[in-house]
């Protein structure tokens, strides 16, 4: 059941080099937000200067250091009239969820009547965490059509917003989630992994609208059961989710979980720090995704940095966006059949694994493609 490590290395690519010289005038962008992590990694590989200085995002009082960008005051109306003087595009990517579609038209308003242009990069088509998408799809029809810059990050998405919109964005896909030095340490272990049972990974988190975890658990499980050769199906969620009085305990669900035994290999606990998650995708051969809907995944980019396949549902854009096994599961819609053979398929061949040569390579690429976009909107 485990795949073999001995896939040849890909060709060594040709060195990299700049974008632009390194006299190239500066572009300020105000990026909502500026310290996630797809944000950062919009940023070329150490090394090399694109010339573009992204903001930092403005504190916000009362939360973690880690997301003090939320909401994201850069979204109010007033912060743009009193900071327009500091940046020359305006670069949406995440939190407007936080603003309701008359506050983004003060937005886009204040940004018409300071002269600066707006980038909207299209990560949801759908929103993970609304039952309803009512809302979210209000919030699109405000900025889609107000963006002078348009980016996707699939050629799936970018065909559905052309279809809703009338336009067409600029696809530019997903970078590396890990550190290029955190990716080559993680796949290098890999190699030392024989004799031990196929380890496939169901992850509960706190559980967002969007995931179907008691859909595609049990069906987990028989799909888990039924591999030749014997196989661990690992199940990890938060203990604020699993255990009584916690934040958003849910007893169906720990009942189900519970309920189970020792036919899963149950990880209860807080959640994890970047380290301690990227070790646990590493240790997995599979890692299911337990969508009904959804557009893009950053945890399946995390899978493809340390080397880990991953099952993902036929909702959303997840084929487009890396090579992942598919089974059917959308709003409508649950194939179990379809989810044992994707995982069956998942571990009876290699993950296609992406070298750090290649997502560095891939990242200086995307910020040659946005800092093209920025020049393109400010010529």
């Amino acid at each position: 059941m485990l795949r073999s490590n001995l896939t040849p290395p890909p060709p060594a690519p040709a060195p990299l080099s700049p974008p632009s010289p390194p006299s190239v005038m500066p572009i300020r962008v105000a990026s909502v937000p500026a310290s996630h992590v797809y944000v950062r990694h919009l940023a070329p590989p150490d090394g090399v200067d694109d010339g573009v200085r992204r903001l930092p995002d403005p504190p916000t009082s009362g939360r973690s250091e880690q997301s003090q960008w939320w909401p994201p005051r850069m979204l109010d109306a007033e912060w743009v009239r009193r900071h327009h003087d500091e940046f020359d595009v305006f670069h949406v990517h995440f939190g407007f969820d936080a603003k309701t579609p008359d506050e983004l038209r003060e937005l886009i308003g204040a940004l018409e009547s300071c002269g600066k242009a707006l980038v909207l990069t299209v990560h949801d088509l759908r929103n993970p965490h609304h039952v309803d998408r009512r809302e979210h799809d209000a919030q699109l029809d405000v900025l889609v059509p107000a963006a002078r810059g348009l980016i996707t990050l699939t050629d799936g998405a970018a065909r559905e917003i052309t279809a809703r919109w009338g336009r067409r964005p600029t696809v530019i896909p997903h970078p590396h989630v890990l550190e290029l030095d955190d990716m080559g340490r993680r796949q290098a272990r890999r190699d030392d992994r024989g004799g031990r049972p196929a380890r496939v990974g169901l992850h509960l988190k706190s559980v967002r609208a969007g995931m179907a975890p008691t859909v595609v658990l049990p069906a987990l499980v028989r799909a888990v059961e039924a591999l030749d050769g014997g196989a661990v199906l690992q199940v990890n969620g938060h203990a604020e989710l699993l255990e009584p009085g916690g934040k958003v305990y849910d007893p169906d669900l720990a009942s189900l979980v519970h309920g189970l035994g020792d036919r899963i290999d149950l990880r209860v606990h807080e959640y994890l720090t970047d380290d301690e998650l990227w070790d646990y995708l590493a240790s997995l051969d599979a890692s299911v995704l337990p969508y009904r809907f959804g557009t893009h995944s950053g945890w399946l980019e995390a899978c493809r940095d340390v080397g880990t396949a991953v099952v993902a549902p036929s909702c959303g854009y997840y084929a487009d966006q890396g090579p992942v096994e598919t089974y059917v599961l959308d709003e409508g819609v649950f194939e179990e059949a379809s989810l044992g053979e994707a995982v069956r398929r998942a571990l009876a061949s290699d993950a296609p694994t992406v070298s750090v040569s290649e997502r560095e390579r891939q990242r200086l690429e995307v910020a040659v493609a946005h800092r093209r976009l920025y020049e393109s909107l400010l010529g």
